[in-house]
């Protein structure tokens, strides 16, 4: 009598069993990285290739985010005759939300998309499989030094975001549209936070991180064959995108209701 066929798991199973596997491999690479012995060449050498990948991209990305969002103040501002805030709004703007996201963006589509297809060959010419035979963990020897460089990156460029970021939107702002350097200065000062630094450094952080970790296990899991891992990269791309708008919105929200406005 043979034994009773098991049912067809539900879609809503099927869709959740990967958030779930994902979310069990950040555990791991967040425990591993605190293992020894910790892969030190292999993290400097990640966080070099991944640098020299997303830096120009980043830089040159930021420059037109940073005048766009100038010039949209700069008229949105005039129409209410308060000029004087145009450096506030666009210099705020690019801190907590512009260069954050430009960075992950970049860190994502270059450095993820490379991280993706490293592991995804690995995978399908079976050498993560020898790893697990021979007793070495692939987390640790391959995926933790890797997430954590992505991560490590995120914070350097974002830095590199924000300078350039402000750079273009005063040159827009002050030279293009006629602005005036000292109200541009003066109104950011007059209302900017150390918080707002620290905030949009976290931002990065996570964003790199999450960005690691889902080139990561889209890399172990790919479809077979060679497109398969050429699929696993795409899907990395788009599933790092959607994941950093959701966590910047809840990150801003949190923001924005812990921490009062400065003067209040």
């Amino acid at each position: 009598m043979s034994a009773p066929q098991q049912a067809d798991p539900s879609p809503l199973a099927r869709a959740l069993t990967p958030v779930g596997r994902m979310f069990g491999l950040g555990l791991e690479i967040t425990t591993q990285t605190f293992r020894r012995p910790f892969q030190l060449h292999e993290y400097i050498e990640q966080t070099w290739f991944v640098t020299k990948v997303s830096a120009l991209p980043t830089a040159l990305f930021t420059v037109p985010f940073g005048a766009t969002i100038a010039l949209l103040l700069a008229s949105l501002t005039q129409q209410f005759g308060a000029q004087s805030q145009t450096g506030a709004g666009s210099v705020l703007a690019i801190v907590q939300q512009a260069a954050p996201i430009v960075t992950a963006l970049l860190i994502s589509g270059a450095g993820g998309s490379a991280v993706c297809a490293d592991l995804g060959a690995r995978t399908i010419r079976e050498e993560i499989d020898a790893m697990r035979v021979l007793g070495i963990s692939p987390i640790q020897r391959l995926v933790v030094p890797r997430v954590l460089a992505m991560a490590t990156t995120a914070l350097v460029l974002n830095g590199l975001a924000t300078v350039v970021g402000v750079a273009g939107g005063y040159f827009f702002n002050v030279i293009i549209q006629g602005g005036t350097p000292g109200a541009y200065v003066a109104s950011f000062s007059a209302i900017a936070q150390v918080s707002d630094i620290v905030v949009s450094e976290v931002k990065a952080f996570l964003f790199g991180f999450t960005a690691g970790i889902v080139a990561a296990y889209r890399g172990l899991n790919p479809p077979p064959g060679a497109k398969g891992v050429g699929d696993a990269v795409n899907q990395s791309v788009v599933i790092s995108f959607v994941l950093v708008f959701l966590i910047n919105l809840v990150l801003t929200a949190l923001y924005l209701e812990l921490v009062p406005p400065k003067g209040i």
